[in-house]
């Protein structure tokens, strides 16, 4: 295809885009304004005397605590590479140190049922020292996880008085945070650290000279977080001080981003040099301004509003989609900023972690590139430690069904998750077929070349259309809305609605493929 035609192309879609977002924030701006009455979570704000929107109680927690967090984590990190520096302190040391405050930092969270804790992360510790080596730890250790991921939620973190009336009085000192939600994240790294003992002794699954031929940071002198995560760590670092910092470790213990055990054991002993002082400043930076697009988006746009308040009912099909994109957006934005603010903290402290949103919502045309990119250090962790084990690529048509279930269970034990799950894998299986045909498909001609793309574009606008509709079951209508949503969109302006979001979502497509070009073409002249 011709550079005039692809200008010329270009030069349409981002003219389609103005207009597109245009029209977008206008609609949103007014379904905000003529419904805020009605709105769930509204508060006042402090951006010209504008409402704000605080209906999502993890972000309202969150910015509400900023504060004191980025105190308690200035202090710690501080304390941590003082002491780093003064007694050149490696693995063990530094796993005293950072073990020490994150007990106190847990004790403040949880106060007495720090106890279960300590007890379930102990038991685990013993079970992996005692079968680790055995032919068929993985069973015992995953069925181990799961069970305490499943009674955690149904007792609802267990209660002292439970165990025996004599300890009845330590539910008055539960602590500020419910421990059994921060414990999910424990549970991904207690299997991790089972499963990387369990394959410390086996070859390493990636081969190291093909892989820096492909991996520009490794090609420089630098390691990437893949060959951390796959080279195994000395048998000493396996021990219980280290495992139980690196369960509790405190910049990451809230909500990540997840770091295998083996990538966490080996920036102990050596600190991250991938990010420069004055890198890490600019990606603090960077996280400055995202903060402030949120402050905009919440003052002037209640997405999250019309989602728990249910006026989604009382709009048209093109209103819902609005509200339902916003959400989205908004969403991505706010665990963007969560992950990042822990993993800045990380990163000062010396360990560097997988960025959990490495490339915007609205630049990805497909599901496998959505997952690969949202919530990114738990794909890895999905990847390395259940999709791989399971089968991998052999199996792929079956494992999905397995990784999607387990992540919606991981999440929460609603039926809302499940359904969203099972939607997203539904959708999954005629993309896998898709591509697989079209990789052992070979484009020679200039016209072959632009039917490959057009039908590409085409395919990739069903698969954004069939995720919109996954996330609209999954966080606006729920699945009791599934109906009401089937026949909103048979109305009279219904078809309407879907052929002019599908066109939209086509014409984005394209725009990708052009990004997507350019990246090529500038890898190629480097």
């Amino acid at each position: 295809m011709n550079s005039s035609w692809r200008k010329g192309e270009l030069t349409l879609i981002l003219l389609y885009g103005v207009v597109f977002f245009t029209s977008f924030i206008n609609y949103s701006l007014q379904l905000s304004h003529r419904h805020h009455a009605n709105l769930e979570g509204l508060r006042l704000g402090w951006i010209a005397g504008q409402l704000e929107d605080a209906s999502d109680s993890q972000w309202r927690n969150f910015r509400s605590n900023l504060p004191i967090l980025t105190t308690v984590f200035g202090i710690f990190t501080l304390v941590a590479n003082i002491l780093r520096a003064y007694y050149r302190l490696k693995g063990k040391g530094m796993s005293v140190v950072w073990l020490s405050i994150s007990l106190i930092y847990l004790s403040y969270l949880h106060e007495a049922c720090i106890i279960f804790i300590l007890s379930i992360a102990s038991a685990n510790f013993v079970l992996v020292k005692i079968f680790g080596r055995t032919k068929y730890f993985s069973f015992i250790l995953w069925g181990f996880n799961l069970s305490f991921l499943l009674c955690n939620r149904v007792y609802e973190g267990y209660s002292f008085s439970s165990i025996g009336q004599g300890l009845a009085y330590l539910d008055n000192f539960r602590g500020t945070f419910r421990w059994h939600i921060c414990f999910n994240f424990v549970i991904l790294r207690m299997i991790s650290f089972g499963l990387d003992y369990h394959w410390a002794n086996c070859v390493s699954r990636i081969d190291r000279k093909k892989h820096i031929q492909r991996c520009d940071l490794c090609a420089s002198g630098k390691t990437c977080y893949l060959i951390l995560q796959e080279r195994s760590v000395q048998n000493d670092k396996f021990s219980f001080t280290i495992y139980l910092c690196y369960l509790v470790y405190a910049p990451l213990y809230i909500a990540g981003p997840v770091v295998s055990f083996n990538a966490f054991a080996s920036q102990l002993d050596i600190p991250q040099k991938n990010y420069s002082l004055r890198g890490v400043a600019w990606y603090g930076f960077r996280w400055v301004f995202s903060m402030f697009v949120m402050e905009i988006m919440t003052h002037f746009f209640y997405y999250n509003a019309f989602a728990i308040s249910g006026l989604w009912k009382e709009l048209s099909p093109f209103e819902v989609f609005i509200i339902g994109y916003g959400v989205l957006n908004f969403m991505w934005l706010k665990f963007s900023l969560i992950w990042r603010y822990f993993r800045f903290w990380s990163l000062i402290s010396g360990i560097e972690t997988p960025e959990n949103m490495p490339s915007c919502i609205n630049n990805c045309n497909n599901l496998e590139s959505f997952w690969k990119n949202w919530h990114a250090s738990f794909n890895k962790w999905l990847v390395r430690y259940l999709y791989i084990p399971l089968g991998g690529s052999r199996r792929k048509l079956l494992n999905v069904w397995a990784v999607f279930t387990f992540v919606a269970i991981w999440h929460d034990l609603e039926w809302k998750l499940l359904s969203w799950a099972w939607l997203t894998c539904i959708f999954f299986i005629p993309e896998m077929i898709v591509k697989s045909a079209a990789n052992s498909l070979k484009v020679e001609s200039a016209l072959g070349e632009f039917v490959y793309r057009e039908i590409s574009a085409v395919a990739s606008a069903i698969t954004i259309t069939c995720l919109m509709v996954a996330n609209l079951v999954g966080f606006v209508v729920g699945p009791s809305g599934i109906n009401w949503l089937i026949s909103g969109f048979l109305q009279e302006d219904g078809p309407v609605t879907l052929a002019v979001l599908f066109f939209s979502f086509y014409v984005a497509t394209k725009f990708m493929f052009q990004v997507s070009d350019f990246r090529q073409k500038k890898r190629h002249q480097s």
